[in-house]
């Protein structure tokens, strides 16, 4: 991969891992990190305010730390986008729109993050394959479905180096939920270490594909630095590491936290987004394209949340 790196959106749930991923691998200084918000005092490395939506603003940035790769994070997630269409529609196509037009004119590569929102009820809903119908009933896949016919437009028109993955429901232990669908299996884990019980929003046999965040950071990565003579798809390639129910992953939490509870107050409109994604994804095409392979299951994630959420949190009563 070319330095230095911009990522946009870095203070958000990817982005505040992906800047540490990045910089372990490449560089303290070789990552700029940018976000409309101001990073914490003491963060180290380099960092500057960008919107996204402002085109000077990016290309300023762009130009004087010389970079050659961006990082395009910065959007709204599922649940928000749908309760302000509008502000999803200018944030995540018109920051994107900017972003490609900045690639175009520096010759940067860019990557951008799908989701399994970018399918719909039409969409085969078990081991979806790589290539198929892609209707989606939200803002937040709409957005998605345009940003990866955008950066192929991008590619095939003006040579911009675009590649990106659709990212399952992703869990961490370093960054608060954020607004998405998919948050229940973070929420679940801080519920379980200091309450012993937690109030699912989605229902007990809901199932999605999931991944932790330290596969995310590896698919990342991964399909940045792979030779593009090998890629026969680019935005976005399906990825994947586990696939369960709210009910299923609770099961897994009880064999370390044997009083945990869990019940259930069904949000609609959540719940309408989570059952017109599909049940599973099939991901061959990451896998023989660019060598894609996840590291966690079920049982290991559920085992390192619980270890490292158990060094901040503490038990309630």
């Amino acid at each position: 991969m070319n330095t230095k790196i911009l990522v946009t959106g870095a203070l958000g749930q990817i982005g505040s891992e992906l800047v540490n991923a990045l910089r372990a691998r490449y560089g303290e200084e070789a990552v700029v990190a940018s976000d409309i918000r101001m990073p914490p005092r003491g963060t180290d490395g380099p960092f500057d305010f960008v919107d996204c939506t402002n085109q000077r603003s990016l290309q300023e940035v762009i130009r004087r730390h010389d970079v050659r790769t961006i990082y395009h994070l910065a959007a709204l997630l599922s649940a928000v986008a749908e309760s302000k269409p509008q502000v999803a529609w200018d944030v995540n196509m018109g920051g994107l729109y900017r972003v490609l037009e900045v690639a175009r004119e520096t010759r940067c590569a860019v990557f951008f993050p799908s989701s399994i929102g970018a399918f719909g009820p039409d969409t085969p809903p078990d081991h979806t394959p790589q290539d198929t119908v892609q209707r989606p009933v939200t803002m937040y896949g709409v957005t998605k479905v345009a940003g990866e016919l955008l950066c192929d437009y991008y590619h095939h028109r003006f040579r911009v180096d675009t590649r990106g993955v659709r990212f399952p429901g992703l869990i961490s232990h370093g960054a608060p939920p954020g607004g998405g669908t998919t948050d229940y299996a973070v929420e679940i884990f801080h519920e379980a270490i200091r309450h012993r019980h937690y109030t699912c929003f989605l229902g007990p046999d809901t199932r999605l594909d999931m991944m932790y965040m330290p596969d995310a950071m590896k698919a990342a990565i991964e399909v940045m630095e792979v030779d593009p003579s090998r890629l026969v798809h680019r935005n976005a390639f399906n990825v994947t590491a586990m696939n369960f129910t709210p009910e299923e992953l609770a099961a897994e939490i009880r064999k370390h936290i044997p009083d945990f509870k869990i019940d259930y107050n069904v949000d609609p409109v959540r719940q309408a987004i989570a059952d017109s994604w599909p049940n599973s994804l099939d991901d061959r095409a990451a896998r023989e394209e660019w060598g894609w392979n996840p590291e966690y299951g079920l049982a290991a994630m559920v085992q390192d949340m619980l270890e490292n959420l158990g060094k901040k949190l503490k038990p309630v009563g």
